[in-house]
């Protein structure tokens, strides 16, 4: 390979492969130094492969090429995080955050970061997570995760930033800052981002556009904005899945669906909720937001089943008391739940098939022999929602997105009275956005269904929502129609 003097990466004729299917192909571009890229695509188009490509984590076809001083100081920020424990091995569970004595088995974020000594506490201050230096990491919130994500790059004093969704899971405000730090870093770094056309910071100047079935394209900033248009009509909703709905309406449970009266939540001296009060009525959409750490995961394990605090308070769910005798499956068959740390918690070789169908049982894979009926409605919806060419699918080879996508469809799959969704848009593409926000509106158009919905985007919002509940620092600071 020639290369330039003065460039800082040179890729040529690249070809990607994922599962022996090849996903992109004979891409080349350069960056010369000042010049920042941020990388575009639809699910399953490449983008963190490539990411792996440059890192040295993925096979590859073609030639790359980096600045040797950038590669020895080249840092990667995934966009999904794996806890270890204090025996470094990764064998955690998905409630384990919530109970205090398994918790003390995962490092804190103090102990994570003791290797860099006091320059940790710098760059804490700088991303405004000081008040997290005891906490385990396993009880950190997505946005705070990722904000430890990027303490940790940075303490490594990369020349080569590569972040993939780097916006992922943080609130507004977290967001604004993210941009006003990634402007000032660019003066003495080399970034790589994937990222969404409206999160694409003033500092990058050039456009990696990759797409399924044509070329990728490289483009200069400032053309890539002539052409994209944020206006999308609105897609039509899904005829297959709408009767698939109308025909299983969920059951009718009791008023209120949920009801909280003063509750309380702290782990040692940290207060995470206080005094929550929160009345929920069957039918009902209610919007869920906050700052990253206000408290929004531990009300939703509370609902959820996944918070043994939740029996020693006052809360009703269906009617019935926490506490009185019903088991948490019982619970769980009612209620629909996705969030996007379930996606660490499968079967790297689980299928994408059985993702969807553990749905059913409400467990974290799929652990018994189903039916024929059971394997026809699995079909059924997989083909509804235009994920059974990913049926056979190995989880680990499913891009980030589509596992989203995958856990999405699990959580509707049974047709539960209450939907609960953490953050489901997390890290998807603008039109995989819109695909999925056009499910849970055709979803929850039908019966009496009862929507939580968690977000930190406004514009990220199903329709018909007509309640907001807004956490700050654990306490309700508005609660309106």
């Amino acid at each position: 390979m020639q290369n330039t003097p003065f460039s800082v990466i040179e890729v040529n004729h690249l070809t990607l492969l994922r599962a022996d299917k090849t996903i992109l192909k004979d891409l080349s571009f350069t960056l010369n130094p000042g010049e920042h890229i941020a990388i575009l695509g639809p699910s399953g188009s490449g983008k963190t492969t490539l990411l792996h490509a440059l890192t040295g984590r993925s096979y590859y076809q073609g030639e790359i090429w980096i600045h040797p001083t950038a590669k020895e100081l080249m840092v990667l920020v995934d966009q999904q995080h794996h806890f270890t424990n204090r025996s470094n091995t990764n064998d955690l569970y998905y409630q384990q955050r919530y109970n205090s004595a398994d918790a003390e088995d995962t490092l804190t974020v103090a102990e994570t970061l003791s290797q860099y000594g006091d320059e940790s506490s710098e760059v804490l201050k700088l991303m405004k997570i000081e008040y997290l230096l005891e906490k385990p990491l396993i009880q950190l919130s997505n946005g705070e995760n990722k904000k430890l994500q990027i303490a940790q790059a940075l303490l490594r004093k990369p020349r080569l930033l590569i972040m993939d969704q780097p916006f992922v899971g943080l609130d507004v405000e977290t967001r604004a800052f993210m941009h006003h730090l990634l402007n000032s870093l660019s003066s003495s770094m080399t970034l790589i981002l994937v990222t969404t056309a409206g999160e694409i910071p003033e500092c990058v100047n050039k456009v990696l556009l990759l797409h399924q079935n044509k070329p990728a394209e490289c483009l200069e900033k400032n053309f890539f904005d002539t052409l994209h248009h944020t206006e999308r009509n609105k897609s039509t909703r899904n005829e297959r899945l709408r009767s698939l709905v109308v025909t299983t309406t969920p059951v009718q449970v009791p008023n209120p669906v949920i009801a909280m009266h003063k509750v309380t939540i702290q782990y040692g001296d940290k207060i995470i909720l206080q005094d929550i009060d929160w009345v929920v009525q069957r039918g009902e959409r209610w919007v869920l937001s906050g700052a990253n750490g206000a408290g929004k995961s531990t009300l939703l394990s509370l609902l959820v089943g996944d918070n043994p605090q939740a029996y020693a308070h006052d809360i009703t769910l269906f009617g019935q008391p926490r506490g009185s005798g019903e088991s948490i499956w019982d619970l769980k068959k009612k209620i629909g739940y996705f969030s996007p740390e379930l996606c660490v918690f499968f079967d790297p070789e689980s299928t994408c098939f059985g993702a969807v169908a553990s749905g059913l049982f409400d467990s974290i894979g799929l652990f018994k022999k189903l039916s024929v009926a059971e394997k026809a409605k699995v079909t059924e919806w997989m083909m509804a929602t235009n994920l059974a060419p990913l049926a056979d699918k190995r989880w680990y080879e499913l891009s980030i997105s589509e596992q989203r996508k995958a856990l999405l469809v699990r959580a509707m799959i049974k047709n539960a009275p209450l939907l609960i969704l953490d953050e489901p848009l997390q890290g998807l593409d603008d039109d995989q956005c819109q695909e999925l926000i056009e499910m849970i509106n055709t979803v929850c158009a039908y019966g009496e269904r009862t929507l939580i919905f968690v977000t930190h985007y406004a514009g990220q919002v199903p329709e018909g929502v007509d309640h907001t509940l807004r956490l700050e620092k654990g306490s309700i600071i508005n609660n309106w129609l």
